[in-house]
C-alpha cells in the first residue's frame, strides 16, 4: 500500500486533533468492546480511511495528550508531541500488530518514545534538570523500542518475552505497554516500590539482550 506520509495526507489541526478538533478529546467508554473497536479503526487507518482515523483520534487523543503532560510538564509541547504521535500513527497504522500489544499499548509506546526525544533535545540545548517523564520512566523504555524498531518480526517479540519471569512480565507490561509510571505500578500490584524497579529494570535488561540476540528466547 502507498500512501503519502506528508500533512496532507490527513490534516491535523495545531493543538493536535484531526482538523477542526481540540486536543484533548475524551471517548465515551473503555473495556473489551472499546479495544476491539480501535483495532478494527487502525485497520481502517491503514487503507487510508480518514473518517476512521478521526474516530480513532476522538477515542484516543486524551491519553496520548495526558501521557505527554506527564512527561514534559508542558501543555503547549504536549500538543506539539500529540500531534506528531498521530501523524505518525496514521503512516504506521499497517505495520500494528494487535498479538504484541494494544492499540492504547502501541499509542503510549509512541508516545513516550517521542516525549523522551523531546527531553533530550532540550537538555542538549540547556542545562535543567531532567523531565517529569524521564526521570521516573527511565531510559530503559527507549532501550527495549529501539530493539523492537530492529526486530520486527512480532514472533521474536512474542518468544523474548517467554525469557522474562511471571513478574517481570507482568511490571513490565504495566510499565511499558500501559503507559504507567513505577510508583503507579507498585500500587497496582501492592508491592514495594524498589521492588517494582529492580523487576522492571531486570526484565527489560533481559528483554533487550533477547531482540538483540545476546540471549536465545
Amino acid at each position: 500500500m502507498t500512501r503519502d506520509s506528508d500533512n496532507a495526507a490527513v490534516r491535523l489541526s495545531r493543538d493536535g486533533g484531526a482538523e477542526g478538533e481540540s486536543c484533548p478529546v475524551r471517548p465515551p467508554g473503555d473495556g473489551p468492546e472499546h479495544t476491539r473497536r480501535l483495532v478494527e479503526l487502525l485497520a481502517a487507518v491503514a487503507k487510508g480511511d480518514r473518517d476512521a482515523f478521526t474516530e480513532f483520534y476522538r477515542a484516543t487523543s486524551h491519553r496520548v495528550f495526558g501521557l505527554s503532560v506527564r512527561i514534559l510538564r508542558s501543555h503547549a509541547a504536549s500538543e506539539e508531541i500529540t500531534q506528531e504521535v498521530y501523524l505518525q500513527a496514521w503512516t504506521l497504522a499497517e505495520r500494528y500488530d494487535p498479538r504484541l500489544s494494544s492499540p492504547m499499548g502501541w499509542l503510549m509506546t509512541l508516545t513516550h518514545r517521542r516525549a523522551v526525544d523531546r527531553v533530550r533535545r532540550e537538555e542538549s540545548a540547556a542545562t535543567r534538570d531532567i523531565a517529569y517523564g524521564h526521570r521516573h520512566l527511565g531510559r530503559d523504555h527507549d532501550v527495549v523500542a529501539e530493539a523492537v524498531d530492529q526486530r520486527l518480526d512480532t514472533q521474536s517479540v512474542l518468544d523474548c518475552l517467554e525469557v522474562l519471569t511471571d513478574v517481570q512480565r507482568e511490571s513490565v507490561a504495566l510499565a511499558y505497554y500501559s503507559g504507567r509510571t513505577y510508583p503507579e505500578v507498585a500500587e497496582h500490584l501492592s508491592v514495594p516500590l524498589p521492588t517494582v524497579k529492580s523487576r522492571i529494570r531486570d526484565g527489560l535488561k533481559r528483554l533487550a539482550n533477547c531482540l538483540s540476540g545476546q540471549v536465545n528466547p
